[in-house]
């Protein structure tokens, strides 16, 4: 029998930090990259810690609050993503991998607050 994987949100979201980790340390050494390298570091590994804070909620709507703290950190990262890829600082296979998770990540996180929020209300 072919067991199926067991979907980990924190696991992935401390995939995506090390690929945003990874992806920061290929960046050269000029002003603009390092000043994207710093905001994307922030913003790239947050949201695996504000999940880590939001399944230490203390109730569904701050369970909620944390949740958009942290899709707005992907959302942020998405645009630095797409600075870095513009500037072509890598490639864009790199790019490519790293802003298709992102863009998975967001919808996950967005999915998960409706589905918080629909609950509050009953």
């Amino acid at each position: 029998m072919k067991t199926t994987p067991k979907f980990d949100l924190e696991d992935r979201l401390v995939d995506f930090a090390v690929m945003i980790l990874n992806m920061t340390e290929k960046l050269p050494s000029t002003y603009g990259a390092k000043h994207l390298s710093n905001q994307i570091t922030r913003s790239g590994t947050a949201p695996a810690l504000l999940y880590g804070e939001a399944q230490a909620a203390e109730s569904r709507a701050d369970f909620v609050h944390k949740m958009k703290i942290a899709l707005k950190e992907l959302r942020e990262t998405k645009v630095c993503l797409k600075i870095i890829s513009r500037k072509e600082y890598i490639s864009s296979s790199i790019s490519e991998s790293i802003v298709g998770e992102n863009i998975q990540l967001i919808a996950i996180f967005s999915k998960s607050i409706s589905t918080a929020k629909n609950k509050l209300k009953t």
